[in-house]
């Protein structure tokens, strides 16, 4: 394998089927991993099946995540040059709405599935010249977000495992970063059956394929985080500048229509 490579977790739709197919585009080999197989199976006859390799993957399986990069690594010469946690779930409602059991997977997928997957993939990322593990974080890791209050709380966690992994791993010539943008019209976003108030407020205005984008810098370069769109930085220097108003903005744009 001579080509660039990349496994892509949540690759069936939205920001990971458009990573896939902006990475694919631009010649790189593309391991495509996702629960639904038939979207999976769609996007290889698009992408090309000598240019990407599929497999159902629940990223909080340990034996599926296994076998999943077994197969990566038998198309890739044992090579990983970029790993894009991308796989996540989202439930929009109040804290006492939502069931305890959805709870519990928005963390195993969002915070375990990010572990469980950069602690796998190691043997094949050291094995590149210049490794990157790009996670899906959120611009809820600025505050804690209500009506997404523990999706919000796993978005810490990526910020927070990223910051420390990409002073660890720099050992290895592995750079670690994470992607923290607004809401993304996905179906995720669109299929939510409450409608947080902060959605309702900054609605979801980026695209899959803006992410994408951001994907494609984020392999190329090196910094830690990454903000999308101006409205999303100037959130950003907002809290930084004045921190003290970040309780009551995130009150404000948070209140639920009615």
């Amino acid at each position: 394998m001579t080509r660039k490579t990349i496994f892509i977790t949540g690759a069936a739709s939205g920001i990971g089927k458009a990573t896939a197919q902006l990475f694919a585009r631009r010649g790189w080999f593309v391991g495509l991993f996702d629960l639904n197989t038939a979207a999976l199976k769609s996007l290889e006859q698009e992408i090309g099946a000598g240019q990407c390799c599929w497999r159902r993957l629940d990223v909080t399986d340990v034996k599926e995540y296994k076998d999943a990069l077994a197969l990566f690594s038998s198309k890739t010469g044992g090579r990983m040059d970029a790993l894009f946690n991308c796989a996540g779930v989202m439930t929009m409602g109040g804290f006492g709405e939502i069931p305890l059991e959805d709870h519990i997977r928005t963390i195993d997928v969002n915070i375990k599935g990010v572990v469980t997957g950069t602690w796998l993939s190691l043997p094949l990322l050291r094995k590149s010249d210049h490794a990157h593990v790009v996670s899906m974080g959120s611009a809820s890791a600025m505050y804690g977000v209500p009506d997404l209050a523990v999706y919000s709380a796993t978005k810490f966690g990526v910020k927070g495992l990223t910051e420390a992994l990409n002073l660890e791993l720099k050992k290895m010539n592995i750079t670690v970063t994470d992607l923290m943008p607004l809401y993304v019209n996905t179906p995720m976003i669109r299929t939510q059956a409450t409608t947080a108030g902060s959605l309702s407020f900054l609605g979801a205005n980026t695209t899959p394929d803006v992410i994408a984008e951001t994907v494609w810098k984020a392999v190329h370069g090196t910094r830690v985080h990454w903000i999308p769109t101006l409205r999303n930085k100037l959130l950003q220097n907002l809290a930084k500048v004045v921190p003290f108003l970040q309780k009551p903005v995130m009150a404000w744009i948070s209140r639920r229509p009615g």
